[in-house]
């Protein structure tokens, strides 16, 4: 039987949209229609096609299969979230059963398994959890992770959560102002912070990006590569679609690294209009259309493109559209947003059918936290602007004292609104310095406002200060990864003391030749460069291919790559040739 994915459109189930209390009222409801999830191969192969009518069976009976365990209300269980249907299932299965999901990540190819299981091992303990479920190809992984963990009742595969018998009860779904899950966030691992997201919270983000944010209709469909275990992937091509009764098609994160233009493939061949990536994503497009993969389709049904996840890189996304273009994609199509977990997804979104806005700022008065509007030129840093607040939503911008600062001048950004979190699970100091009792949450980017719109700068725990003077260690990696031997990803800047106790600018080069001149050459080609355009003395250390480490979302993680620095972890480091 050749299988067929879910159509766009429900034809006799009148749309909603996100009007619900909970996600599994959605789910309720969205089960009544045709509409559901579709899993491609790296192919574009479909491989397996779930309606939301399926998927709440399903759940269902994985829920009552929970209840048998006799577990307390809001007991946490931990998955591990591969793309796929077991995933999904499990996740919705906590909503009928009162359980409180935990999705965590699947391994990576960098850090070896001893950083992964001890990563999974810290989230399992750090939300008390009493389930652990893992695709069977990664037991043994869960099985050390839990290892001495007395509150673990069970770690195992879906399938054998399957085989426990049904408990003859009634589902327990959660309340409106219960719990709907636990979102880890992307930054430390030792320490690692659990954010919860209640019902109406997640309601209220999916409702604000339903109907303002991107104007979700009956007729949009999604398309997705995007892990289930960061919020831009859980939320916003899982729950929300559920929310509004939309089809999705996935294919795994893994197969979009290796085969990018699948992901452009399933959106033109069904027809998607919705589909997000960090900034790389469309760059990593760009790179393997140009290096002669073929393509051939139509993206012109594709009306909302939206960036989210990293900083928003403009040059990127206009060889995207130059690239991609004569393929029927619109430049206007780009939406670039904000958001983190700590506000269940969204915050903002530039206006939809215009061109984003790109705002030059002077580089000199960028040092001051000023963003004086200039000509673009080599002086000029170049911003995109990330829309103004969702409705019942509010920015502030403040300095370090706590004053509200004007428009065009740069500080702390804060947020506020009814899809904030509740706090970080069991960390009430945390919460408490995260969220005033006023409700704002301190989000640790810095930015500035304009025209009501937010522009983000960076992150405020990254910013560099030399004598005085402010540095972006973004603007040192984007300068330095223009030569041609570096690609986008290859540099993490960072400050430390140096010998005489002063501070000093170090910038992490990944080198893929083994040569020794080649080496020297390309250290002293950066050191020149960063002089030359930015007034910048840095002390430039090479690492092997693949040597800076990232965040579970894929972002560069610059305090870990800067204790690895410290920790001599590249200091006999072996360098060969690599593509």
């Amino acid at each position: 039987m050749t299988l067929k994915p879910t159509p766009t459109t429900n034809s006799s189930l009148p749309h909603r949209r996100s009007d619900f209390d909970t996600l599994w009222q959605a789910l309720d409801y969205a089960a009544k229609g045709a509409t559901g999830l579709n899993f491609y191969s790296a192919k574009g192969d479909l491989q397996a096609v779930f309606s939301y009518a399926e998927l709440r069976d399903r759940a269902q009976d994985m829920a009552r299969r929970f209840l048998g365990l006799g577990l307390q209300r809001g007991s946490r269980i931990v998955l591990v979230a591969d793309t796929d249907m077991d995933f999904v299932t499990a996740f919705f299965a906590t909503q009928y059963a009162g359980l409180l999901p935990v999705p965590v990540a699947i391994p990576t190819s960098l850090g070896g398994r001893d950083a992964y299981v001890a990563q999974l091992r810290q989230q399992i303990a750090g939300c008390e959890a009493s389930l652990a479920m893992a695709p069977q190809s990664l037991l043994g992984f869960l099985a050390e992770a839990v290892k001495g963990l007395d509150h673990v009742r069970m770690a195992a595969s879906a399938a054998d959560f399957m085989a426990l018998p049904t408990r003859d009860a009634d589902l327990k779904p959660f309340a409106a102002d219960e719990p709907g899950y636990l979102q880890y966030s992307s930054g430390s691992t030792r320490f690692p912070k659990g954010i919860e997201i209640h019902q109406r919270v997640l309601m209220a983000n999916a409702y604000a990006i339903t109907h303002f944010g991107l104007n979700i209709t009956e007729s949009d469909r999604c398309a997705s590569w995007l892990p289930f275990y960061h919020d831009m992937g859980l939320v916003g091509f899982l729950l929300v679609p559920a929310t509004g009764q939309v089809s999705v098609d996935y294919i795994a994160t893994r197969d979009f690294a290796r085969r990018p233009l699948t992901w452009l493939k399933l959106i033109a061949e069904n027809r998607g209009s919705l589909a997000y990536s960090p900034t790389f994503g469309y760059e990593l497009c760009t790179k393997r259309m140009r290096g002669g993969t073929e393509f051939s389709g139509d993206l012109g049904c594709w009306r909302a493109a939206g960036i989210g996840g990293d900083m928003v890189q403009d040059p990127i996304l206009r060889r995207f559209s130059e690239t991609f273009g004569p393929f029927g994609f619109h430049h206007e199509a780009f939406v670039p947003s904000y958001g983190m977990a700590e506000t269940t997804l969204a915050m903002s979104f530039a206006p939809l059918d215009r061109a984003y806005h790109v705002d030059h700022i002077d580089r000199g008065d960028l040092e001051d936290q000023v963003a004086t509007p200039v000509e673009p030129g080599r002086q000029a840093r170049a911003l995109v602007a990330c829309g103004k607040a969702l409705p019942g939503h509010a920015f502030e911008i403040r300095d370090e004292s706590g004053a509200l600062l004007p428009e065009r001048r740069i500080g702390r950004i804060f947020f506020r609104g009814p899809s904030v979190m509740s706090g970080y699970f069991g960390q009430p100091e945390l919460t408490a310095e995260a969220i005033g009792p006023d409700g704002w949450l301190n989000t640790g980017d810095l930015g500035y406002l304009l025209d009501g719109e937010i522009v983000i700068t960076g992150r405020a725990k990254d910013l560099i200060i030399i004598n005085g003077r402010n540095i972006w260690p973004q603007d040192l990696e984007w300068t330095a990864e223009t030569l041609p031997d570096l690609r986008r990803g290859d540099t993490a800047a960072f400050s430390m003391l140096g010998d005489n106790d002063e501070e000093q600018v170090v910038i992490l080069v990944q080198c893929r030749v083994a040569d020794l001149a080649a080496r020297t050459k390309l250290k002293q080609d950066v050191a020149a460069l960063l002089q030359r355009s930015m007034s910048v003395e840095a002390r430039v250390e090479l690492v092997p291919p693949k040597g800076l480490p990232q965040t579970s979302s894929g972002k560069l993680s610059r305090a870990k790559a800067k204790a690895n620095f410290l920790a001599g972890h590249y200091a006999n480091a072996e360098f060969s040739i690599s593509a």
